[in-house]
């Protein structure tokens, strides 16, 4: 079965992603289905459109939109499925709720998105651990590729742009290709940061 203008996803694991590892123990973060910040993104493609072809294949690991497998309560308290919900730990997926795709082994970007992977602030005068509105370009596009923006180039971003994912273990920021406002020359003593909440251990 197959929907017209929609994806069919399952979640790869659970739906909320409500623990990290902290050591060798495991900590709760989140006990609230209502916080979407803990909701599972990652998915496994069931079946794609029918109405259109898409570089997404039938088995593909998707990054998707926290919506789609949140649970939320009704205005009478009562628990409800996601709106996206279709039966059988099954959901539609529209393809702009769509952020990342792996076929085989790599993940690539799916229309005007890019990610952009934090870095460490080299500012002594400051609490902040990370710089702010810039990091490293870590997956792009072709109009990234246009422009010689690239994988691995050091980028500035637009305020407010930057939305986080984890993804194999690395906050990274997902944003369109237009946030991306600067390539800067490499200073040599640049440094990824990735906090020790999102990493699996």
């Amino acid at each position: 079965m197959k929907s017209l203008y929609d994806f069919i996803v399952e979640p790869v694991g659970d739906k909320y992603s409500n623990t990290v590892n902290v050591g060798d123990k495991k900590l709760v973060v989140n006990t609230k289905i209502e916080n979407w910040k803990f909701v599972n993104r990652l998915a496994r493609v069931v079946e794609t459109p029918a109405a259109f072809s898409t570089p997404i294949k039938k088995g593909a690991i998707i990054i998707i939109h926290q919506n789609v497998f949140r649970t939320f309560y009704d205005m009478r308290g009562e628990k409800k499925k996601s709106r996206s919900y279709f039966k059988d730990d099954k959901y539609f997926c529209a393809v702009d709720q769509i952020y990342l795709y792996k076929n085989k082994n790599n993940w690539k970007t799916i229309n005007n998105r890019c990610f952009v992977t934090p870095i460490k602030s080299r500012q002594d005068l400051t609490i902040d651990k990370e710089a702010n509105l810039i990091g490293i370009l870590k997956y792009g596009n072709k109009s990234l590729e246009e422009l010689n923006i690239n994988p691995g180039d050091l980028v500035g971003f637009t305020p407010n742009s930057e939305w986080e994912f984890l993804v194999d273990d690395k906050r990274l920021y997902c944003m369109k290709s237009n946030d991306i406002v600067i390539k800067y020359e490499y200073q040599g003593d640049e440094e990824e940061y990735n906090p020790s909440w999102a990493q699996s251990g």
